[in-house]
């Protein structure tokens, strides 16, 4: 806890981000901090709740509530308030290997269950766990720190993501030499190409990959498992082998038109805009512009939002996204409370910035895209869409049907598919026999993270399916403590 009294003496208070006028102009990250002596303030609201719900993790109603990790924000916080940052810093670590990107990208489970929240507004724990990880690398606090010690048993962890990163770095610890591929040419998964720039610096990203490195885990890029270098060769090289390639099959629109050229999947459009501004700052023209063109993204959530803001920054001419889910509440509805994760609408920042260039938000909720409609050229030049509403059919479960007369007509030059992924993509887990769960995810229970191949694990998305950047941390530290077991016998890991 911070200060008995705090949550009753400050109010919550969070740093205005960047204008959305003034960032929309780069591709900085939009964030700005409060001072230090504030965050030491708002520390001062964690509360002696007695049972803190924020690190419990327990999934109620579907929804995780609360990290999944088990961080304890009541430990650290109540550690920078007394002004102790480098005992906070420690205590931050030793549930999370990269609170540098969570404190970034993470959706905040933890403060939908804070305490505070269920009679006012939760502590900033997001922003507070930000702040403890970007002062220990402004300070020189977080050096490498090689094992004391190698085991001189060999791990090949396939995928760099953050659960291929976590795994990684858990089995280093260990003592164990690990290996970390990746088939694009730079280290970091969803966390380098998926994720932009204005949302996640990739120099946060490569400064923790370059503390990995000088810590003895050897990365290699520009090969993928499965094509460049076989399964069975990993498996006949390494005594053990972690999968955590993402889900990476994106899900498609089986519509009319889908074929038309400037209709693109979401990651296409965010990755190649990522590489090229990595490697040319954009010069090179490889990437997929939307410069001045009326773009339709079709999905609501946070890639979604991505490509709002990308969009944009290249200069579109409009920007409009659809959803197919209606709108949520402005506040918890009855059936979600605390401290369930608050189901309720909120405004991202790829939506502040259309509202402020073109006058509102560009979502626009209940809507079934119909066909995609080209022109002599066979360019994308139009959507076709209806207005939907959610009924109960005759087994309780709830279906789209369509609204006569709602038909509607969105000019569209590029068109982004959105729409989540479906799981893992099928060569290499087809290459090693794998079995798979009914969503075609490989399986692997949860705890133990093995799969029916003696020595190959497997975590994060290309496990559990499409998820948070958390889970990720959390099943990659979860996989290496029992692929330790399984190479020691034994295991100290967390």
């Amino acid at each position: 806890m911070g200060k008995p009294t705090g949550f009753m003496e400050y109010q919550r208070e969070m740093a205005a981000n960047r204008d959305p006028l003034e960032r929309v102009k780069d591709w900085q990250e939009f964030y700005r901090r409060l001072p230090e002596e504030k965050i030491m303030e708002q520390a001062a609201r964690c509360m002696d709740c007695g049972t803190p719900f924020c690190h419990s993790g327990m999934v109620i109603n579907g929804m995780a509530s609360g990290c999944p990790n088990h961080n304890v924000p009541s430990e650290w916080n109540d550690l920078v308030y007394r002004g102790l940052w480098q005992e906070a810093l420690k205590r931050l670590l030793k549930t999370n290997n990269f609170p540098e990107f969570t404190g970034r990208v993470c959706p905040a489970l933890c403060e939908g269950a804070c305490t505070a929240g269920l009679v006012g507004a939760p502590v900033t724990i997001k922003s507070i766990e930000c702040a403890i990880i970007d002062k220990a690398f402004a300070e020189g606090w977080l050096v490498p720190q090689p094992p004391a010690r190698r085991t001189g048993k060999k791990v090949a962890v396939v995928g760099s993501g953050p659960a291929g990163l976590a795994c990684a770095a858990q089995l280093n610890k260990a003592g164990h030499w690990v290996t970390v591929f990746e088939r694009a040419d730079r280290i970091g998964g969803l966390l380098m190409y998926g994720i932009p720039n204005m949302k996640l610096d990739k120099k946060i990203v490569q400064r923790r990959v370059d503390l990995l490195a000088a810590e003895g885990i050897t990365f290699i890029t520009d090969t993928e498992v499965g094509k460049d270098v076989s399964a069975d060769q990993l498996r006949q090289e390494f005594d053990a082998v972690v999968l955590c390639g993402g889900a990476t099959k994106p899900r498609d629109l089986a519509v009319e038109g889908r074929n038309l050229k400037g209709v693109h999947f979401a990651v296409e459009f965010l990755s190649a805009n990522t590489k090229s501004l990595l490697d040319a700052n954009h010069r090179d023209g490889r990437f997929i512009s939307a410069a001045g063109k009326d773009v339709v993204i079709i999905g609501g959530g946070d890639t979604g939002t991505d490509c709002v803001g990308t969009a944009i920054r290249h200069g579109c001419r409009s920007v409009v996204q659809l959803e197919i889910m209606p709108q949520l509440p402005l506040q918890r509805a009855p059936h979600n409370p605390w401290p369930q994760y608050p189901r309720v609408h909120k405004v991202d920042y790829g939506q502040q910035e259309a509202a402020a260039l073109y006058g509102a938000d560009p979502r626009r909720y209940c809507v079934m895209t119909k066909r995609l409609v080209g022109d002599a050229q066979g360019q994308v030049k139009e959507v076709h869409t209806v207005n939907i509403e959610w009924i109960k059919d005759d087994q309780g479960r709830f279906a789209p049907r369509e609204i006569a007369g709602t038909e509607k007509v969105w000019p569209a030059r590029l068109v982004l598919l959105a729409m989540g992924f479906s799981g893992p993509e099928d060569t290499l887990p087809d290459q090693l026999g794998l079995e798979r769960d009914r969503a075609g995810n490989i399986k692997a229970a949860y705890g133990k993270f093995a799969t029916n191949l003696p020595g190959v694990f497997a975590a994060g998305d290309m496990r559990r399916g499409q998820s948070l950047v958390i889970w990720a941390i959390n099943e990659g530290r979860g996989a290496a403590r029992e692929c330790d077991r399984y190479l020691m016998g034994y295991t100290n890991l967390p």
